[in-house]
């Protein structure tokens, strides 16, 4: 233990000063120390503003409903995928293969690709025209840039999914199939085996795997700014439209919804980390 210890130790502390120091600097700017903006004085004045304003309220509660739904989607999605190729991919080791393409494309192509396909004048607008299903590409439903954020879910599912779907496979093979075996044995059921053999197996796995999807979701950048609407934004992209804004007075409220971003992002790796220790302790106790 105290070997591993000493091993990580170079890498903590340079995530420390890089990440920690730029979380701090950025705390004492949300506070009122920006030198360009003239602020005397430190306090909580601009989180205050933006906890109060509409519009950051409104891109909260629209992050929050993205990310949780597209984690919940692609759960669902990943469950099924997993059982299917924990059979497939021991005969079929192509498919393995694959499934994990998404895995190494970047998010930014993810979002072009979704414009190509799912924008009115996009692939599947043309297909629906040219098979008679709609007169004019401009009766396809807007699916782009559109109030439900139905692209950026459509991205972060396509995206997201392989990733769940390795991690609940890894539990499966783990111990799954031999649990599974005993509850055939037992003439337990489809719908049995699941709810209390397999759910059982994967769900320190299905949780930890979700945890990270959402904190990664709530706080991504670029599919949120090419494939939402202006109004409202999701909260990264308003975090840097203030930033950014001509107005320097706007900069600080910018830096601290970038922080309140940051914050229940760390919420959420320490919960995912909080499953896997229990996962780790429950193992070893049974």
């Amino acid at each position: 233990m105290v070997k591993v210890t000493l091993q990580l130790t170079p890498a903590v502390v340079i995530v420390a000063l890089f990440f920690g120091g730029a979380l701090f600097l950025g705390f004492l700017q949300a506070l009122g120390d920006t030198p360009s903006v003239m602020e005397k004085g430190l306090s909580f004045t601009h989180f205050k503003n933006i906890l109060t304003d509409p519009d950051f309220l409104k891109s909260l509660g629209l992050t929050f409903y993205i990310a949780a739904f597209s984690t919940l989607l692609a759960a669902v999605i990943s469950i099924a995928a997993a059982l299917a190729l924990e059979s497939l991919s021991q005969r079929y080791r192509w498919v393995h293969f694959i499934f994990q393409i998404p895995l190494t494309t970047p998010h930014l192509v993810v979002a072009i690709a979704v414009i190509y396909m799912l924008a009115p004048s996009g692939l599947i607008a043309r297909l629906a025209h040219s098979l008679g299903v709609i007169s004019s590409t401009s009766q396809f439903p807007l699916w782009v840039n559109d109030p439900y954020g139905i692209g950026i879910i459509a991205a972060y599912i396509w995206k997201e999914i392989p990733f769940i779907t390795l991690m609940i496979l890894s539990a499966l093979r783990q111990s799954g199939r031999e649990l599974t075996d005993v509850g055939k044995t037992l003439n337990a059921g489809p719908w049995q085996r699941f709810w209390y053999i397999i759910l059982p197996v994967i769900a320190p796995s299905l949780s930890i795997a979700c945890l990270i999807v959402f904190a990664y979701t709530f706080g991504a950048f670029e599919i949120p700014y090419l494939l939402g609407q202006t109004h409202p934004m999701l909260l990264p992209v308003w975090a840097y439209k203030n930033y950014s804004d001509v107005d320097l007075l706007a900069r600080p409220e910018g830096i601290a919804a970038g922080l309140i971003i940051a914050l229940i992002v760390i919420l959420t790796m320490a919960a995912a980390y909080g499953v896997k220790r229990i996962s780790d302790l429950r193992r070893e106790v049974f």
